[in-house]
């Protein structure tokens, strides 16, 4: 058997002449769990470092300069001798992936990166690979021991019943795994997956100056910079109890009361907003930049569950989604903006400034408040 330890295990290259994507790779894989992660920047040492390592995956970019991807994976045939090569391709280049797939490669992942992309098709691959190596090594226990032949053609049938099995489920980790309440309901009942929630809070945010950071930073620096703004607002999420729905560009999204119902949800939200604001001022101070959030929020009721048949995504939608991303678009960089439902909510414990009506297309007047701090004992 293999399980998830054993994958986290699991001896990984990363191979690409920029030094961005290897730092972008490292910082995915190592993010996810992954404990045993090498890399090069030198297409050359590949097939050195294999012959010495044995690396159950190796992420090949298929463009460098000197050799190209294609040229080492024919060098690595001249190691591998059953014909195997634990090869998952990295290109932008559409036509290149069909031909990677013939001269060997057992997968591929597409640039830009999509962090749920990469780290499924990685878990796929080393899922498969390692229990490839688990039935060979049950393959020559049984031929040395011919009379255990007969006992063992069971256990090898659901070995590789499993293997496929497995194989066909592990996409659910792409996009976003959903709640446990949920994944088991999919189980049990495919067609159950939404639930109407009466009061939820729905926080939306925007990173404001991140697209006059295009022109002057490669599209590599750019995302690594996203990534970790939104690594800080997932840890805020976690911390103060939201859901992160999603991201979409330099946009981001959490709920407070989804998928398990609270009754401080809106609290919660804006304890969060607040946070973002001070970790966004924390992070310009250390990297010397000039970016903003703009936040909105709405309270209302939504209905939320998982969407999609074979890639699941735990989404949340209805009025209070497009009332909030209003309430953000309307507002102010550096400030949090919230509707008439959260500031009935909110009270005593939060500084709030009336901004007065807003005209809104597609809501008519919206009367909104900035939500401009904490009173001293309400964290």
């Amino acid at each position: 058997m293999v399980d998830t330890a054993d994958i986290l295990k699991a001896k990984v290259l990363i191979v690409d002449d920029q030094e961005a994507n290897v730092l972008l790779l490292e910082r995915m894989l190592s993010g996810a769990g992954y404990v045993s992660v090498a890399s090069t920047l030198d297409p050359r040492a590949v097939c050195e470092l294999h012959r010495k390592n044995r690396y159950d995956l190796i992420l090949l970019d298929l463009q460098m300069p000197v050799m190209d991807g294609f040229e080492v994976m024919e060098r690595l045939k001249e190691i591998e001798k059953d014909g195997y090569l634990p090869v998952l391709v990295v290109t932008a280049q559409p036509d290149h992936k069909l031909r990677a797939l013939r001269a060997g490669a057992k997968d591929f992942v597409s640039k830009p990166f999509d962090l749920a992309e990469v780290l499924t098709r990685v878990h796929n691959m080393l899922e498969v690979r390692l229990y490839a190596k688990a039935l060979e090594q049950t393959v020559q226990e049984l031929e040395a021991s011919r009379e255990l032949i007969r006992g063992k053609n069971d256990e090898l049938k659901k070995l590789f019943d499993q293997v496929v099995a497995e194989r066909k489920i592990s996409e659910r980790l792409a996009l976003h795994v959903p709640p446990d309440s949920i994944a088991k309901r999919l189980q049990a009942r495919p067609d159950m997956t939404a639930d109407s929630f009466a009061d939820v809070t729905v926080l939306i945010a925007d990173v404001v100056g991140f697209t006059k950071l295009t022109p002057a930073l490669s599209p590599d620096r750019l995302a690594l910079i996203l990534d970790e703004i939104f690594t800080l607002f997932d840890a805020l999420a976690d911390e103060r109890g939201l859901k992160k729905i999603k991201t979409l560009g330099n946009s981001y999204m959490a709920a407070s009361g989804v998928p398990v119902p609270s009754v401080d949800h809106a609290a919660r939200a804006a304890h969060m907003s607040l946070d973002m604001i001070e970790a966004l001022d924390r992070f310009n101070e250390r990297t010397a930049s000039t970016l903003q959030v703009r936040i909105g929020i709405d309270t209302g009721r939504v209905v939320a569950g998982v969407i999609g048949r074979r890639l699941f995504l735990y989404d949340v939608w209805g009025d209070t989604v497009n009332t909030a991303s209003r309430v953000e678009s309307h507002g102010v960089a550096g400030r949090v903006q919230v509707s008439e439902s959260t500031w009935r909510r909110l009270g005593e414990p939060f500084l709030l400034e009336a901004r007065g009506a807003l005209e809104v297309e597609g809501k008519g007047e919206l009367k909104t408040w900035f939500l401009a701090g904490r009173n001293s004992a309400s964290d």
